[in-house]
């Protein structure tokens, strides 16, 4: 079982195409049902998918209701690495009022209550489209491995592995690798599966050996990101770089 894969010649491609495919998704869900539910990814292999979604002026915003993949706990929202400060300035803020839009406490007094809540919110809502990333370590959303695959909660509390954090530090978002959490709230693999279509965006050198590893190896929860092969509707956008070391 494959990845359907676009390779673009540079990150700026990739996030045309994958944005643009991304805006089709929203724009048919709600021509069909009214609403579109999406779900969408942070970090910095995110920006160019993100700012070209923003460019279809032609979506109703109002019909739209976004959930987000994860959240470190025990971050201010005030944070440089808070992904829900992410999502507030590089989505939320620039389009119309959504819907709705649910974020991730990290800082909630009982994260097993937050996973909790999240969970019966995302459960009444059919998933349109997720959009989503690979870690250098294989990651889907912050199950790093080995992941759990079969658990059935829509939100759990993690363990953020070496590899995770020493990325999150090399990116910049944290002055110092003690000051990198050690948990975060995910979204489940589970729940990730059951979106309608996954658009998995991964450009970067950096990110070749674990595009390769969970396009090539079995799949396995060493390689969690390898699970999205096993979806009807997935598309794997990477640029020259990311599949530089494909077969």
């Amino acid at each position: 079982m494959k990845f359907n894969t676009d390779i673009s010649k540079d990150n700026k491609e990739l996030g045309r195409k994958s944005g643009d495919k991304a805006a089709e998704i929203i724009k048919n869900a709600i021509a069909e049902k009214g609403q579109a539910n999406v779900i969408l990814a942070t970090g910095t292999s995110q920006f160019e998918t993100l700012q070209r979604l923003l460019t279809h002026d032609d979506i109703d915003w109002s019909k739209v209701v976004m959930f987000h993949l994860d959240e470190y706990i025990g971050l201010p929202i005030t944070a440089p690495a808070s992904f829900r400060k992410y999502l507030k300035e590089r989505f939320i803020d620039k389009v119309p009022a959504l819907k709705a839009y649910y974020l991730i406490d990290g800082e909630a007094a009982d994260p097993a209550q937050e996973c909790a809540r999240l969970g019966d919110l995302i459960a009444a809502h059919q998933i349109d489209f997720a959009q989503v990333g690979i870690g250098e370590n294989g990651h889907l959303a912050f199950n790093d491995p080995p992941a759990d695959f079969h658990t059935e909660e829509p939100y759990i509390v993690v363990e953020l592995d070496e590899a995770c954090r020493r990325q999150q530090f090399n990116e910049g978002w944290f002055e110092t690798m003690e000051d990198v959490p050690k948990q975060a709230i995910s979204m489940s693999i589970q729940q990730i599966l059951k979106s309608k279509s996954i658009i998995c965006s991964v450009p970067d050198e950096r990110k070749a050996q674990a595009v390769k590893n969970c396009a090539e190896l079995p799949i396995s929860n060493e390689y969690p990101a390898g699970i999205l092969r096993t979806h009807d509707d997935c598309i794997l956008y990477l640029d020259k770089n990311s599949a530089s070391l494909l077969a």
